[in-house]
């Protein structure tokens, strides 16, 4: 049943703190063996659910939601993910605070994209080429330029041509973000307009 409950990396953190607990215990505190292995077993099983990697779109109300909808959202999440988990690790290794500064904004508005099309699966197709085209050519990217400039003699022109694509791509990030919030608006522009007509009609202005 793991794979029900997450990775492996949750149950072996619950392992070794269960280990290391049952050791305690029945060694250093001398408890009997078998409350002991009780009680490691009950903390065993409650780590591996705390532990386990969040799910995606864990706490939506999916009945409500249109399975085709979801199914979409889900396959454009799985491929731009790992890709923005890149992102923000290639942001870490570089050491230019400038272009770090760069490709942090990009890993940030991936992340915020991301969150958002999970949070109304309907989204997703105004950002489809955003979540499986330019997050994952900016991980490239930007795993390059950390490539290239911690090399011990690196080429300043190719870091430039590099470093360029990056503030580039600072724009077509921005410009995805902004056409998912203004999707979220929905009918904001007719409501509004309908809300000054009858205002118009019941108080003259």
């Amino acid at each position: 049943m793991r794979w029900l409950f997450g990775n492996d990396w949750n149950w072996i953190a619950a392992g070794a703190v269960s280990a290391a607990l049952l050791l305690g215990l029945s060694i250093l505190t001398h408890f009997p063996f078998l409350v002991s292995l009780v009680i490691a077993a009950l903390v065993f099983a409650g780590l591996v659910f705390v532990l386990a990697p969040r799910q995606l779109f864990e706490g939506l109300d999916l009945g409500s939601i249109g399975g085709g909808q979801v199914a979409f959202a889900r396959e454009l999440l799985a491929q731009a993910q790992p890709a923005a988990d890149k992102l923000a690790a290639a942001a870490s290794s570089i050491a230019d605070k400038d272009m770090k500064a760069k490709v942090k904004n990009l890993s940030d508005i991936a992340a915020d994209v991301i969150s958002r099309v999970e949070a109304k699966p309907a989204s997703a197709p105004s950002v489809r080429r955003f979540l499986t085209y330019y997050v994952p050519q900016a991980a490239e990217v930007a795993e390059g330029y950390a490539t290239l400039a911690n090399r011990r003699a690196p080429s300043q022109v190719r870091l430039s041509k590099v470093g360029a694509v990056i503030t580039k791509l600072q724009d077509a990030f921005v410009h995805y973000a902004d056409s998912l919030a203004d999707s979220e608006l929905g009918t904001l522009d007719v409501d509004l307009r309908l809300i000054q007509e009858s205002l118009k009609e019941d108080i003259g202005r």
